[in-house]
């Protein structure tokens, strides 16, 4: 399957993206924080003969790293603005963990641009604070960068499968391997998301969605509940033996469950 590259401006953004093309409509694919859209490259080509649409997020990939707006509505303006350049009609929208959190929030206030949701271990956000936005800082800014090769990066890094998925997305620059984000552009990222329980565009959201949630991942019960129950038209699973990082981990479960319900309909 080939694939497209390009490159949207937002003003003044890059935003990298990605399209395998193929079969209308399309379904567009959003990482989470730091990650990018080469977590999802096998995604894209399980659901083949469908279109899919990866995009790099502000801040990540090869889109703008440092941009000065990373606001939620940012990074919802930046979706529309892809959907809108490069669709004729409205998308199945796909989003893990914060990508899950952007997504949701697109359907909700751009509902003519999304005809299905699947959100991936992703919630309505307000669940964070200072303590745990700066234990990710100080973990990434452990990182001794740069890296001489992959094999010491994945010595520092870890065999799991978002450790390996780092590992290969790192950046050759001239002094050695890079990640493709900024710790400081993360931990701020964060804080707009931790900022609010974002409920009322959640119960705003009225196409159908799917919640996937990981037997290991981060949402407890109860969380699961309320996320389902104060939903108008959602529907969840869980992964066995997933971890919050499903779609890498639980690759197989994750992309039956993904392409039976964008095929539905």
């Amino acid at each position: 399957m080939n694939v497209r590259r390009a490159v949207i401006d937002n003003g003044g953004v890059e935003l990298a993206v990605f399209d395998f093309p193929s079969a209308e409509p399309a379904v567009v694919i959003l990482h989470g924080l730091a990650g990018s859209s080469r977590e999802f490259e096998q995604t894209a080509r399980a659901l083949a003969p469908r279109r899919v649409v990866l995009v790099d997020l502000r801040g990540h990939g090869d889109s703008t790293r440092a941009p000065a707006d990373v606001s939620r509505d940012a990074f919802v303006n930046d979706v529309v603005k892809v959907i809108e350049s490069l669709s004729d009609g409205p998308v199945s929208l796909v989003g893990q963990s914060m990508g899950g959190h952007t997504a949701m929030l697109v359907a909700a206030r751009h509902p003519h641009l999304v005809d299905r949701l699947v959100l991936l271990e992703a919630g309505v956000g307000g669940d964070g604070d200072a303590q745990s936005r700066d234990s990710l800082r100080q973990y990434f800014e452990s990182w001794p960068v740069p890296f001489a090769d992959h094999a010491s990066a994945g010595g520092f890094l870890g065999d799991s499968p978002l450790q390996r998925a780092w590992v290969d997305g790192l950046e050759s620059r001239a002094d050695g391997l890079w990640p493709r984000f900024e710790p400081g552009v993360m931990v701020a990222v964060m804080e707009h998301v931790d900022a609010h329980a974002l409920w009322d565009d959640w119960e705003r959201v009225a196409l159908p969605t799917l919640l996937v949630f990981a037997e290991h991942g981060i949402f407890s019960p109860r969380m699961r509940a309320e996320l389902t129950d104060r939903a108008g038209h959602a529907s969840s699973i869980e992964l066995a033996d997933a971890s919050h990082d499903a779609h890498l981990d639980a690759f197989a479960a994750w992309a039956d469950a993904l392409r039976t319900f964008v095929s539905t309909g």
